[in-house]
């Protein structure tokens, strides 16, 4: 087995140590009310949108989401949250410089004394889910179940939902598809893009992700028999579209009832499949690298 399949099925184990270490890092992580700016690159962007969605949604406080390369960090922010595995990725490193005594910076890693550690307020250190993949999945599940309890969620059915996800049969139509499209709405939608990205760096597999509702708006013009549609979470198949997708001859995933992201993993395991089919070594897909650390352009 590669190492991403590998932590791929320890994410339940990796949750429920995350959940249980919330009393340790609950100090760090961002008040209610806060005004929150959530940084990352790739997949920590697309774990800062779930994120930023769910605590808004939950009455926590202004929270946005940004590319850590294009996060306006001059608007007015009591905290800036920066998700990053490695603490080494230039632009997250730049951001939490930016902010340096002016915001209270967290940051929530998997490497102790990392850059970015030495460089915020805070730092919440989750070393038991760093991975030996290039390929990130149960670092950044595991980061956004700690902030899912933060914010008063249980996780208990999510995470037998995850063990649900690490060992059930996967959908031959998705291993046999050409092309697949993520679909979420409100948090899932990061999820969603997640998802895509994940499919594309181990397979580099055709994969697109939109907001549900947006998906009628042109996206639905590239579905057609050998394609597929997967929608993460009930949420994300809005009433009608179902019809829509079914005449087009795509496939549609229907909903699992599984949490979403519980949905996520099953996508990290069509990824991981999809790649070993193709002969890719899957822990160290071509052209990409653990961190990405720019050159000094001076």
């Amino acid at each position: 087995m590669s190492h991403t399949a590998d932590e791929i099925a320890s994410q339940p184990a990796c949750w429920r140590r995350a959940v249980d270490l919330l009393p340790r890092h609950a100090p760090a992580l961002p008040r209610h009310g806060e005004r929150v700016a959530v940084v990352g690159c790739g997949t920590s962007w697309f774990m800062a949108q779930s994120y930023a969605a769910l605590r808004e949604a939950a009455g926590h406080g202004r929270t946005d989401a940004f590319a850590a390369s294009e996060a306006p960090l001059d608007r007015e922010y009591d905290r800036v949250l920066a998700l990053t595995r490695s603490g080494t990725t230039t632009e997250v490193l730049h951001a939490l410089e930016r902010v340096r005594g002016r915001v209270r910076a967290t940051v929530v890693t998997a490497v102790p004394d990392s850059p970015a550690g030495e460089l915020a307020d805070d730092a919440v250190v989750l070393d038991f889910a760093d991975e030996r993949s290039v390929v990130q999945t149960r670092f950044p599940t595991s980061q956004l179940v700690l902030l899912r309890a933060h914010l008063g969620e249980d996780l208990t059915a999510a995470v037998r939902d995850a063990e649900t996800a690490v060992t059930a049969e996967l959908d031959p139509a998705l291993l046999a598809a050409e092309q697949i499209t993520f679909l979420g709405t409100g948090w899932t939608y990061g999820l969603a893009r997640e998802a895509a990205l994940k499919v594309r760096e181990a397979a580099a597999w055709w994969t697109e992700s939109y907001p549900a509702m947006e998906y009628r708006h042109g996206p639905i013009g590239i579905a057609a028999p050998g394609r597929a549609v997967w929608p993460l979470g009930a949420g994300a198949l809005p009433p009608g579209l179902d019809g829509q997708i079914a005449a087009t001859g795509a496939h549609l995933v229907r909903p699992s009832g599984l949490d979403p992201l519980a949905e996520l993993v099953r996508a990290q395991r069509v990824a991981a499949e999809l790649a070993a089919g193709l002969g890719r070594d899957v822990d160290n897909p071509p052209h990409l690298t653990r961190s990405v650390v720019l050159e000094d352009a001076s």
